[in-house]
């Protein structure tokens, strides 16, 4: 019987030598997160990570996934992907943090319609960086080519970030009334609320490509501003003692995020005077007429994570932020009470 004219996986719209050709381009990328503890590289059917290497003696595990939402949309309409990998990292580390835990590994899932290994590339690296950035080792990851499932340039990530924290040094604990609230800047929207973003670019019939109203650039490039990594900066002010819980304010902003760190019976005041609402958001409640409320329980509004810290070691702990390279504003105070209350204007 001939085979001739026989179909091949390729013909039906899977390449296995593209993708075999893109691990080997991003094994440099994941060599140069290493860190101690890794015992295996990309490739195998699984990856090993030593908790003793790391240097844990009775640990406790904490995993967190995530992805980073329709701002995928700008990163693929624009064609800049470099930086859409950082805000996949972040979103899943920037949480791991907040339960007290050092994040050890990452693991990335990309899927596409047809791989362009050029384009798959450029986005792991992102990955790569942002778990550099973030003391994690990218140890492994799935690339799945589905033809037929995403149209022409079209792809989705998620990721998948493990840490670890010695046994009975999990946050949030021991928070007070009178805990003191350092707030820590954002660098833009984070990787929130994009349906509602796109929706006011619409409105406001600009394209990517048209000049910023809000800062340098182009409207798609600042947009695309990668989510702030605050893993190594916080882990540093946990180290110090007096952090009694970190908030990542991410959907819900800080209305609905604050809240899942306190215990019950505690409720915070935050003074929306403390800092200045950045441009970005400012434009977005100006074009569509947005009220205060619902921007503050919608993005970060210039705010991307609260540590909850003793009173008597804020000033402290505001120090050893600054010295990590974090914009920290004393933000307001744990009181009495339930939820958010806020005294002040952003807008």
């Amino acid at each position: 019987m001939s085979t001739k004219n026989g179909l091949t996986y390729a013909d039906a719209g899977v390449d296995i030598d593209a993708g075999n050709a893109l691990v080997e381009r991003i094994k440099p990328a994941a060599k140069r997160t290493a860190r101690p503890g890794v015992m295996s590289g990309l490739g195998g059917f699984g990856a090993l990570f030593d908790l003793k290497g790391a240097g844990y003696v009775d640990p406790v595990l904490v995993a967190a996934t995530d992805g980073v939402g329709t701002k995928l949309r700008i990163a693929i309409d624009t064609g800049n992907v470099d930086t859409i990998g950082i805000d996949l990292v972040a979103m899943c580390v920037n949480d791991l943090v907040c339960q007290g835990a050092e994040p050890l590994f990452f693991l990335d899932y990309f899927a596409t319609g047809k791989l362009d290994v050029s384009s798959a590339a450029r986005i792991i690296e992102g990955i790569a960086e942002g778990c550099a950035q973030s003391g994690c080792a990218l140890i492994g990851g799935e690339t799945a080519e589905m033809p037929g499932m995403y149209h022409a340039g079209d792809f989705d990530l998620a990721g998948f970030a493990v840490g670890a924290m010695e046994r009975g040094a999990e946050l949030p604990a021991g928070v007070n009334e009178g805990d003191v609230l350092l707030g820590l800047s954002s660098s833009g929207v984070h990787s929130n609320g994009y349906s509602f973003v796109r929706k006011v670019v619409e409105l406001s019939e600009l394209g990517w490509d048209a000049a910023s109203p809000f800062g340098e650039g182009s409207l798609g490039a600042a947009l695309l501003t990668p989510t702030r990594l605050y893993v190594k900066q916080a882990l540093a002010a946990v180290r110090a003692g007096g952090v009694h819980a970190l908030a990542h304010i991410t959907g819900g902003g800080l209305t609905e995020n604050l809240p899942r760190v306190l215990p019950e019976g505690l409720g915070a005041e935050i003074d929306l005077g403390a800092w200045e609402l950045p441009g970005v958001f400012r434009w977005l409640a100006e074009t569509a007429n947005m009220e205060e409320a619902e921007l503050l329980k919608t993005f970060n509004s210039g705010i991307g994570m609260i540590a909850v810290v003793a009173a008597d070691r804020a000033e402290a702990l505001a120090e050893v932020l600054k010295a990590e390279g974090e914009d920290v504003r004393v933000i307001g105070r744990v009181v009495k009470g339930q939820g958010v209350a806020y005294t002040g204007r952003l807008l």
